[in-house]
């Protein structure tokens, strides 16, 4: 009986295993899918209307609350009742998951821009989307394209659009925060136009960046902070490398009370 029982035991996380790889499976083509007809009908609907903002607010109002809802966990939003939202801003967010981008299409209740990398250009759909609503991308490898892409940015924000990027560069792979890039900043200090941190806490769990789609239910939290200046009392421009410093220590800190 009782090896009978050990046998047992043994087998089960086995099984619990197959299973999750099983579910995570329909998730992902689900994922696709879903992707693939939100974003037809999005290029469809800018296509009708001529009108890109609409199309961006697509992906907040169905394709990120439909994506999100089958990792079948909860997600909440901290701090964005204290927003002006009717002012640009330049977004920077802590990065450990591809959904972070979901979580803050969802969070952020205005049209929203991403930096994104050069590769996602050539994603079908993905790229389509990100191209015919104006986002921006970047080329890691080659520095000489940093100003031009700095003055794109700048223009972007100086039209009043909101434009969000990932000041850490790349996602986290062990739940840490890495440090904030502070040419990353330079764009908003060009446009006079605030920076917002916010904090997303749970999307590392969600989704982690190790492994091929391993989804589990977890709470997604996005925590606004407070909008930082560019400009002094005197009106004279920040230091970038304050900038990116005061953005970072507001993420760390609602990290830290989100936890």
């Amino acid at each position: 009986m009782e090896h009978r029982t050990a046998h047992a035991d043994t087998r089960l996380p086995a099984i619990a295993g197959l299973l999750w790889t099983l579910l995570n499976s329909l998730q992902f083509a689900f994922t696709l899918l879903w992707t693939a007809g939100c974003i037809s009908l999005a290029l469809l609907v800018q296509g009708a209307s001529g009108r890109p903002d609409l199309a961006l607010r697509m992906a907040g109002w169905l394709w990120a609350p439909g994506l999100m809802a089958f990792t079948g966990g909860r997600f909440e939003v901290e701090g964005d009742e204290a927003i002006d939202w009717s002012r640009p801003y330049l977004v920077v967010a802590n990065h450990e998951s591809v959904i972070d981008i979901c979580a803050l299409f969802r969070a952020v209740p205005v049209p929203m821009r991403f930096l994104l990398k050069e590769e996602m250009r050539r994603v079908p759909f993905v790229g389509w989307y990100a191209r015919m609503t104006g986002m921006l991308f970047i080329t890691r490898d080659n520095r000489r394209s940093g100003p031009q892409l700095r003055r794109e940015a700048a223009a972007m924000l100086a039209q009043g659009r909101t434009l969000c990027l990932f000041p850490e560069g790349t996602r986290s792979r062990d739940g840490s925060l890495g440090s904030f890039k502070a040419g990353s900043l330079q764009a908003a200090i060009d446009a006079g136009v605030d920076v917002l941190p916010v904090a997303l806490h749970g999307t590392g769990e969600v989704l982690p960046a190790e492994g091929f789609f391993r989804v589990r239910p977890a709470t997604i939290r996005a925590t606004f902070g407070r909008p930082l200046p560019v400009r002094d009392e005197e009106g004279v421009a920040v230091a970038r490398q304050y900038l990116a410093a005061q953005a970072q220590a507001q993420v760390a800190t609602m990290l830290g009370r989100a936890r």
